[in-house]
C-alpha cells in the first residue's frame, strides 16, 4: 500500500510541474504583462547587473522597486538569474514555493487529526484550494512567496520553536508591506491560543513595527512622490493608513459599507465555501487571514476582491491552517464525523476548484470554469509577436506595449508606450491590447498612429499587428 506521505511528494511534484508549465506557457502565450512579471524581471535583472532593484515606472522615471511595495527578498534570485536568465525562472520558482506550502500543512494536520492520511487530505486541499491555484497562474509577485513562508511559521510556531518560526516569519515579512500584520496577529494566536502571553506580544509588537516601518517609511522613502502610490485604492476609506484609521473611528458606517458590498461578499463566499467554513471554528489562527481580507474588502480596485489574482497570498496560510484546527475541533465535538471529514473537504475543494479554478483540465465539464483556459495556448498571434520581437537588440532602451513588455524587460531601461523617452525601440502589439494599452484608449490608438507618421521612425518588422519600428534620427 502506498504510504501518505509518498502521496504527498507526488502531489507536491505534480502541483509545482503542472502549475510551472501553465504559468510558462502563459509567458509564451504572450498573456502576462509588464506589469508584474515584465517590471520584477527587470527589478531582478537589474540586481543582478549591480543595480539593486531597479526599474522604470508608467511615467519613465528609473526607481526603486521598493517605491512601489516593500519586497526585497526578491533581490535574493539574482545570483540564480546568471543560471537561468528568463521570466522563466521567476515562474518556476513561483510555483515550487507555493507547492512547498503543502508540506506544512500535512504536519499540522497529521498532529491535530490524528494520522498521516488526515494530513494528506489537508495537504490536497491546499494543492486544491482555488486561490492557491489562481496565485501561481497570476504572473509573478513576490507576495507569492509570503504563503508558504507563513504556513511554515504557522507549523513551527504550533511546534514552540521561536527560531525557525522568526526565520520564516522574517522573510515573509519580506515579501510585502502589510504581510507583518499576518505575523502581528499569528503573535495573538500564540499568546491567547498556546498560552505563551509574553512570546506572543512580542511577536505581535514587532510584526506591526514592521509593518509601519515598510508601509510609513520605506515605501513612501523610495516612492517618486512619497506616499504609498496605492493610497488612491482607498480614498473613500481615508486614502492613507492613517486615514483610514480616523475613519473607522469617526466614520464607521462608512468604513463598514465599503467592505460589505456585493462583490465584497462572493469573495468571502468563495473564500470560505471550499474550505466548509471550517477556518470559522478556529478563529484565533484564521485572524491571520484578516490583514489582507480587510485591505482587500476596503478597496476601491475590484481585482483585490476576486480570488483571480494575488491578492489572497496573505490570507491563504491563515485560512488554511485555521481549516485544519476547525476540523480538529469539530472532530472533538462531533466524533462521528472523523472518518468521513478529511475526504469531505477534498471532495468539496476539488469540486470548487472544478467550478472556480484556472485549470483547463476543466473545461470541458459543463460546469468546470473556463477562465484562463486559453491563456496557456500558444497560438498564431502569439508565435508571430515572438519572431517579430527577435528585431529588437537586447540591452537596447524600448517602448512597449504591456503584454509585449514582459518580454523586453531584461534591460536597464524599458517604457510603457506612448511613453518614449530615450527610446530607440518601440513594439506595440495592436491586436491584443492589455489592461494597462486599454486603460489608455485614444491616446494610445492616436501616439501609435503619430509615430507611423513620423519620419523620424521606421518599420523593421511586422507580423499579425505586432510592429517594430527603430528610430532613424
Amino acid at each position: 500500500m502506498t504510504r501518505p506521505r509518498t502521496l504527498l511528494w507526488i502531489a507536491v511534484a505534480a502541483f509545482a510541474t503542472g502549475m510551472s508549465a501553465l504559468s510558462v506557457l502563459q509567458q509564451h502565450a504572450f498573456h502576462t504583462g509588464r506589469f508584474d512579471v515584465g517590471n520584477l524581471t527587470q527589478a531582478v535583472w537589474s540586481t543582478a547587473h549591480g543595480h539593486f532593484l531597479q526599474m522604470t515606472d508608467l511615467q519613465g522615471e528609473q526607481i526603486s522597486r521598493l517605491g512601489a511595495h516593500f519586497d526585497p527578498l526578491v533581490a535574493l534570485l539574482a545570483p540564480l538569474w546568471w543560471l537561468w536568465p528568463s521570466p522563466d525562472f521567476l515562474l518556476t520558482v513561483q510555483a515550487i514555493s507555493v507547492a512547498l506550502g503543502a508540506l506544512p500543512v500535512f504536519w499540522l494536520a497529521r498532529k491535530h487529526l490524528g494520522g498521516e492520511w488526515a494530513g494528506l487530505a489537508f495537504a490536497l486541499v491546499y494543492l486544491l484550494y482555488p486561490p492557491t491555484q489562481w496565485l501561481v497562474v497570476d504572473d509573478f509577485h513576490p507576495v507569492a512567496f509570503a504563503t508558504p513562508l507563513l504556513l511554515f511559521a504557522i507549523w513551527f510556531l504550533d511546534e514552540d520553536r521561536l527560531l525557525p518560526f522568526a526565520l520564516c516569519a522574517g522573510a515573509a515579512c519580506l515579501t510585502k508591506e502589510q504581510i507583518g500584520l499576518v505575523v502581528a496577529t499569528l503573535g495573538l494566536w500564540y499568546a491567547f491560543g498556546h498560552r505563551r502571553r509574553r512570546a506572543g506580544l512580542a511577536i505581535f509588537a514587532v510584526g506591526v513595527v514592521v509593518a509601519v516601518v515598510a508601509t510609513a517609511v520605506v515605501v513612501p522613502h523610495f516612492a517618486p512622490g512619497g506616499g504609498s502610490p496605492f493610497e488612491g485604492r482607498y480614498e473613500a476609506v481615508g486614502g492613507s493608513p492613517g486615514g483610514v484609521a480616523r475613519t473607522t473611528v469617526t466614520h464607521p458606517i462608512r468604513v463598514l459599507e465599503a467592505a460589505t458590498e456585493h462583490r465584497d461578499v462572493d469573495y468571502l463566499f468563495r473564500l470560505l465555501l471550499p474550505l466548509l467554513g471550517l477556518p470559522l471554528l478556529a478563529p484565533l489562527v484564521a485572524a491571520s487571514a484578516l490583514p489582507e481580507l480587510g485591505l482587500n474588502l476596503l478597496s476601491s480596485t475590484k481585482t483585490q476582491t476576486s480570488i483571480h489574482f494575488h491578492y489572497t497570498a496573505g490570507a491563504i496560510p491563515g485560512l488554511i491552517a485555521g481549516a485544519v484546527f476547525g476540523a480538529a475541533r469539530l472532530q472533538r465535538h462531533a466524533p462521528r464525523v472523523r472518518p468521513i471529514l478529511p475526504r469531505l473537504v477534498v471532495a468539496i475543494v476539488l469540486l470548487a476548484g472544478i467550478t472556480f479554478g484556472p485549470l483547463p483540465a476543466w473545461r470541458h465539464l459543463w460546469f468546470g470554469s473556463k477562465l484562463a483556459t486559453r491563456d496557456q495556448i500558444v497560438g498564431p498571434h502569439a508565435r508571430a509577436a515572438a519572431r517579430v520581437l527577435e528585431a529588437v537588440p537586447p540591452g537596447v532602451p524600448v517602448s512597449a506595449t504591456n503584454s509585449l513588455g514582459a518580454h523586453l524587460s531584461e534591460r536597464r531601461r524599458i517604457f510603457s508606450f506612448p511613453v518614449l523617452r530615450e527610446a530607440r525601440w518601440v513594439a506595440v502589439d495592436t491586436r491584443q491590447p492589455s489592461y494597462l494599452d486599454d486603460a489608455l484608449g485614444r491616446k494610445f490608438a492616436g501616439a501609435y498612429a503619430r509615430l507611423r507618421r513620423d519620419p523620424g521612425w521606421r518599420v523593421v518588422r511586422s507580423e499579425d499587428g505586432v510592429v517594430v519600428l527603430r528610430r532613424t534620427r
